[in-house]
């Protein structure tokens, strides 16, 4: 027998035979050109270097935002410092060479007083602290300078100095003692409050002695009472602060302005 002619139908990749039933058939599907796998290939390279691109400005932007953050940190703690130890200072006189000194003492660019100061700092108790500026390079640095209030740690040993008033004291950055480590078993230390200040001026507001009305003075020196204010400018050179007036014990109970 010979078998006779039958055509061939693409129904959804299934062949139809000569006697109608289906069979399944090979149907070639439409596939991608080498060009076409090369644009492909390189908008993935495009897209992937743009991503790392991104994700390398984000964390610059972000170590920019940190850096900004520390720097205003350190600023705000210096105020807030400041502030404090203002707020808590006390009326001290101690003897130098045969004679009451009043501890209180300060002038444009340098400051002394007796504050307390917490168990984490040293010993806790009251201290002289003095503040002032160190030649540290291109910009000085903030330093504060504590003794216990003790005639022992005032009197110096063989690691730290003794204690001098303001007037006559030596400046700071004569003092060899370390910076940031206490000495004389934690009764005297050495701070860095900032490491680069651009400008550092203190004025004093108060009755000075044989007046009636307080006024503002650039400094404070041998006076029997303490100021009822201070003002504070403290700035670095890449942060501004406005200038700040903090008061002293005292002050609140009075009736003069500013």
């Amino acid at each position: 027998m010979r078998a006779g002619p039958y055509t061939i139908y693409y129904v959804s990749g299934f062949q139809r035979g000569p006697r109608g039933q289906p069979r399944q058939g090979i149907c070639a599907e439409p596939g991608f050109t080498l060009v076409e796998l090369l644009i492909a290939l390189v908008l993935i390279a495009i897209i992937t270097v743009l991503m790392f691109s991104g994700l390398r400005l984000g964390s610059r932007a972000w170590e920019g935002v940190e850096t900004v953050s520390e720097r205003v940190a350190d600023l705000r703690v210096a105020h807030n410092f400041f502030d404090r130890t203002l707020r808590q200072t006390q009326q001290h006189s101690l003897v130098f060479d045969g004679t009451m000194v009043p501890v209180f003492a300060g002038d444009a660019e340098s400051l002394e007083l007796v504050a307390p100061l917490s168990e984490h700092v040293g010993i806790p108790g009251l201290y002289v602290l003095r503040f002032g500026l160190e030649d540290a390079g291109e910009y000085p640095r903030l330093v504060m300078a504590r003794w216990l209030l003790h005639p022992e740690t005032l009197e110096g040993g063989d690691d730290h100095p003794a204690w001098e008033p303001l007037l006559d004291a030596s400046p700071l950055f004569e003092d060899s003692s370390p910076l940031d480590r206490d000495v004389a078993d934690g009764a005297y230390g050495r701070t860095v409050l900032l490491p680069e200040v651009a400008e550092f001026g203190l004025a004093y507001f108060g009755i000075a002695e044989g007046e009636q009305e307080p006024e503002w003075f650039e400094e404070w020196l041998e006076q029997p009472r303490l100021p009822l204010k201070v003002s504070l400018v403290l700035t670095t050179p890449r942060q501004s602060w406005p200038t700040t007036v903090l008061e002293l014990p005292g002050a609140a109970a009075t009736n003069f302005g500013l």
